[in-house]
């Protein structure tokens, strides 16, 4: 019974010390804490929208029957990209017309040729030749005007060889396909709504601003909003000249111009307006704030260990007095944390930085992987108490 009961114990601290092992074996990048300029910054309530042009209808040029949709809503689209096939007899009728006229010119190109020969021969009239050169540019004014509506709906008129009722409908914008507004095989006609198309990248945020900050926004100012898991950087783009009447604030405009996956229109998010920077304080990365026993603190490097990583050693009778002490009082010693947890009050922050009181300015910091600090100051807590 003596030998079960011991084991679990042992069992237990083994695992313990294997914990431990491992959190003091990650590598903690460092810091040393800087001056840096700060901006005064406001957080603001905001959601995600589009402007009334950013949502583009496509319309067909030519009245048919729609036959195929090569899209569908929520896929997104390049420029250029395939929306729809419509059957159109206009079309078939123009595309007819134009090469029947295209072969009555030849025709009558023929006969302008021969008659012009015959009137140097002195064979033909003038008034012959005339008339045939009327006729010809007659129908040359009709080839062009064909011509230039084929090329309208996108039919290339060089390789047009025979009559065809196929139109085939391009997006004229990238974007998404918000919606498709007519039925498959539903009867349309000349310059109908086939779907619409969100414009990509025209998005912005809107944003509420207290009235007291009328005088320090400015275009062009940068915000930074945070959308599910990620950060996103806007600019303001616009500040509009009338109150928002439920709110009575002012209305920010900023404009999301980095590429953002799955951004849904009417999202509420919230803001940080970031003003010219004015104001200089000591600053650490974001990464590197925790919080630890209600506070935010900042883990720092402990002098010892500064004085340790500079060569400083102690004078070898002292390193053999701590030679001798108890071996276990030595492991607890050696597994003690090389930080200390810095009580710190936060100024302000910018999207990287924060501007904080209770470091000085070169104070060497762990700027990431602050949870294993954290875990390993707690740990080395718990080890001392069990001692």
């Amino acid at each position: 019974m003596t030998t079960k009961t011991n084991y679990v114990p042992l069992k237990i601290l083994f695992l313990s010390l294997l914990s431990m092992t491992t959190l003091f074996s990650v590598e903690i990048p460092t810091q040393k804490a800087e001056e840096k300029k700060f901006g005064k910054s406001v957080e603001l309530n905001a959601k995600v929208i589009q402007l009334s042009n950013a949502q583009q209808a496509v319309m067909s040029l030519v009245s048919g029957h729609i036959e195929r949709y090569y899209v569908e809503p929520g896929q997104r689209v390049k420029e250029g990209a395939r929306i729809a096939l419509i059957e159109s007899i206009m079309l078939s009728k123009m595309t007819a017309d134009f090469i029947s006229l295209k072969k009555q010119f030849i025709a009558l190109e023929k006969n302008y040729n021969a008659t012009d020969s015959l009137y140097k021969k002195g064979m033909a009239s003038m008034q012959d030749l005339n008339l045939q050169s009327i006729q010809k540019n007659a129908m040359l004014a009709k080839i062009s005007a064909l011509h230039s509506q084929l090329q309208t709906l996108g039919i290339n008129t060089m390789t047009l060889k025979k009559a065809s009722a196929d139109y085939i409908l391009y997006a004229h914008s990238a974007g998404k396909v918000s919606e498709i507004l007519q039925p498959l095989h539903s009867v349309i006609g000349e310059d109908t709504a086939i779907i619409s198309i969100v414009k990509s990248q025209a998005f912005y945020i809107k944003s509420y601003l207290p009235l007291e900050y009328a005088r320090k926004v400015k275009l062009s100012q940068k915000m930074l909003v945070k959308y599910a898991d990620q950060e996103i950087i806007t600019h303001v783009t616009q500040i509009l000249p009338q109150l928002d009447e439920k709110t009575q604030r002012i209305v920010v405009l900023s404009s999301v111009d980095e590429k953002v996956d799955e951004l849904f229109i009417n999202a509420y998010v919230s803001a940080t307006l970031y003003f010219d920077a004015d104001e200089t304080h000591v600053a650490v990365k974001k990464s590197a704030l925790s919080f630890y026993n209600n506070e935010w603190v900042v883990f720092v490097v402990k002098e010892e260990d500064h004085e340790e990583h500079g060569g400083h050693d102690e004078d070898e009778a002292h390193n053999e007095h701590e030679e001798g002490e108890d071996e276990e009082h030595g492991e607890h010693e050696e597994e003690a944390s090389p930080y200390e947890a810095r009580v710190i009050e936060i100024i302000t922050s910018d999207d990287e930085y924060v501007g904080v009181k209770g470091l000085e300015v070169g104070e060497e910091y762990a700027s990431d992987k602050s949870y294993y600090v954290k875990s390993m100051m707690l740990k080395s807590s718990l080890g001392e108490h069990g001692h």
